[in-house]
């Protein structure tokens, strides 16, 4: 399976991420697709993808770093022609934290959003969206459906809503993706929207170094590796076989990413 969502450009794997990847093997990961934060950052997970045949990366800007500009929307673009770049984002709306304030948050969504139109206008094709959306569910899901982004190209990565909030993304056409925090105690609301998604319409990630899930919950890095035991966990949530919910995933990811 592949880990459809990590962060090994962070500092937990600076110098490690050969280790990392090892690891992750070992544990029937044979995959990454590493997220980018900013654009450096994006720039820094095509290199770290380019260097490792089964790493692949995003573009993007995520909504806690939107005051790190300027962004250079031109430069993101050039980056996500590259072949190892599968999706752009994170990208989305953080109403959890109260910095970066909204209004900044909406401009640089509403200009990523623009860049990314303009730019599937121009390829004749498209490229997924992962999106980052805490506590905003009210507020991202009309942006996206008044953008000409097709819904079923979306992700909600590290879903942590309730069940309605689940089938209100369900309703819009989305993926959803969980984490680690489907194997906590303490979120019951997370794990009943889990139970409910599509089997065709779920994917598995860590968003490593962080979230580890039980029985390595508060390890920190969390590893790519992981995400086997989430996946576990999941199938079992769900009362679904492994082969049933890994067969599952590993189809959900080719087809979403186009990766396998």
């Amino acid at each position: 399976m592949i880990d459809t969502h990590c962060h090994l450009t962070f500092p937990d794997f600076a110098g490690r991420v050969h280790e990392t990847l090892a690891h992750a093997a070992s544990m029937g990961v044979d995959g990454c697709i590493t997220i980018s934060t900013t654009v450096p950052d994006a720039l820094a997970a095509l290199t770290v993808a380019e260097q490792h045949e089964r790493v692949w990366c995003s573009a993007g800007v995520h909504p806690l770093y939107a005051d790190k500009g300027p962004h250079d929307w031109a430069q993101l673009r050039r980056l996500a022609e590259a072949d190892k770049c599968v999706a752009w984002g994170e990208l989305g709306l953080d109403n959890h934290y109260d910095q970066p304030g909204r209004e900044i948050q909406d401009r640089v969504l509403e200009a990523q959003l623009a860049a990314i139109e303009e730019t599937h206008r121009r390829w004749g094709r498209s490229l997924p969206v992962i999106l980052h959306c805490r506590e905003a569910f009210a507020d991202l899901i009309p942006r996206l459906g008044a953008s000409s982004l097709e819904p079923s190209r979306f992700v909600f990565h590290c879903f942590t809503g309730n069940a309605a909030e689940a089938r209100r993304c369900l309703d819009f056409g989305a993926m959803i993706s969980f984490t680690g925090v489907a194997t906590y105690p303490n979120a019951p609301e997370v794990r009943e929207a889990a139970r409910l998604v599509p089997l065709d319409r779920i994917m598995v990630e860590t968003d490593a170094p962080f979230l580890s899930p039980v029985p390595m919950r508060g390890k920190r890095p969390c590893l790519p590796g992981y995400a086997r035991q989430t996946a576990e966990a999941l199938a079992e949530l769900r009362g679904e076989t492994w082969e049933r919910f890994h067969g599952a995933i590993n189809a959900n990811t080719a087809r979403f990413f186009g990766v396998a």
